[in-house]
């Protein structure tokens, strides 16, 4: 039976794995949870599982589980990154939303721990330190994000000398049909739901401006070594084919699965073995037709942007991943337009300091410039 520590417990990565989790009481023991400030359901996630530990960011919250969970250790603040690296732990999942997520990544690297990954912005804005805190400690990583499992999945069939290319799928979001007009007048409300998969709020945004896919491009450039050149960004509606890899040969394999990611959680949990899941199984005659079509970079200009800080590689993919982030949240607050969010990104790309990163001391200093600059740009001081 592993033992898993499941950090972002209370968000749609989280839940989905504790729901993986519950359906194979016999294969996983939830050793320890992790939460920002959601006490209610960290408690009742606790009742369910018992934990033996919980960690909870926000002070007042970890009082209030540490009342209501007689009998479970619970930390809180910076304490909490330092349930990744518990000794008893087998495998931890960085389900954390957004840049905050590179903390316990790094906790659990330095620790030697096997960390299943689907905090995309911690591989965007911390490579380097991910890559060195890998080579140190003997740490590894393996991706849950829907694509880049399917890329692992998919490398399997050859050796990585004879990868040609690597193709991301993307669903192109609620509007992607949308003129820039329409896209000029979408709302949040429209904006926080998806066609195709159940996600939190912010990366549905992401998907429907396609941020999402920028920097999930970043993040298979540098988990698989593959240049920018290599890899391509294809949309496709089904969201049936989750990924491809292209060999030398002209040989092309796609992993497909219905949209749900608890299939990618377990695979990442029980990796190199599977086992049944709760799944439905894919009915391809009910699908009819499968379709692909290149992403239009004019009307969503996230994906140019991507490629631009990807090829720069060192303080441009904070600036993308920092900047999308206040802009999400301002344009949720009403503050800015949809179409404002990559406008926002190109201005703190252009005036970030072009440095190279060499601690995360560099990363937090860029992260909190980016985030002034996505400000700036629509004369905001701060969030």
């Amino acid at each position: 039976m592993k033992k898993i520590a499941v950090f972002g417990s209370t968000g749609s990565i989280g839940t989905q794995t504790l729901s993986v989790a519950g359906f194979h009481p016999d294969e996983f023991e939830v050793y320890a949870i992790a939460a920002n400030k959601n006490a209610e359901q960290v408690v009742r996630s606790a009742n369910e599982f018992h934990p033996k530990f919980i960690g909870m960011y926000d002070e007042a919250a970890a009082r209030e589980v540490s009342e209501r969970c007689p009998g479970i250790t619970v930390v809180s603040g910076g304490e909490v990154n330092s349930l990744a690296a518990l000794s008893e732990v087998d495998i931890v999942v960085n389900g954390v939303s957004g840049f905050a997520g590179l903390f316990p990544l790094l906790s659990a690297l330095r620790a030697g721990k096997t960390v299943a990954l689907a905090n995309k912005e911690s591989i965007v804005c911390g490579h380097v330190v991910v890559n060195r805190a890998l080579a140190e400690f003997g740490g590894r990583i393996l991706p849950v994000d829907s694509e880049q499992s399917a890329i692992f999945q998919c490398l399997a069939a050859g050796r990585k000398e004879d990868v040609r290319s690597l193709i991301l799928t993307a669903s192109g979001g609620m509007f992607r049909n949308a003129s820039a007009d329409e896209l000029a007048r979408v709302t949040p409300q429209m904006a926080l739901r998806h066609p195709t998969w159940s996600m939190g709020g912010k990366i549905t945004i992401d998907s429907s401006t396609l941020f999402n896919k920028g920097l999930e491009l970043m993040e298979a450039g540098w988990l698989f070594d593959i240049e920018p050149n290599r890899i391509e960004i294809l949309i496709h509606p089904q969201s049936v084919v989750h990924s491809m890899v292209e060999f030398c040969d002209g040989a092309v394999f796609a992993q497909m699965s219905p949209p749900d990611m608890r299939l990618a959680i377990q695979y990442a949990l029980t990796y190199p073995h599977r086992i049944t899941s709760q799944l439905p199984r894919l009915d391809l005659a009910a699908l009819h037709s499968l379709t692909f079509e290149k992403p239009d970079c004019t009307r969503f200009p996230a994906i140019s942007l991507a490629y631009d800080a990807f090829r720069d590689g060192s303080s441009l993919p904070i600036a993308y991943n920092s900047a999308n982030e206040t802009a999400v949240e301002l344009f949720v607050r009403g503050c800015i337009g949809f179409t404002d969010i990559a406008k926002c990104v190109e201005y703190s790309m252009e005036r970030i300091p072009r440095e190279k990163i060499g601690s995360v001391d560099d990363i937090l200093y860029l992260d909190k410039e980016a985030r002034r600059l996505a400000c700036e740009c629509f004369g905001k001081e701060t969030l």
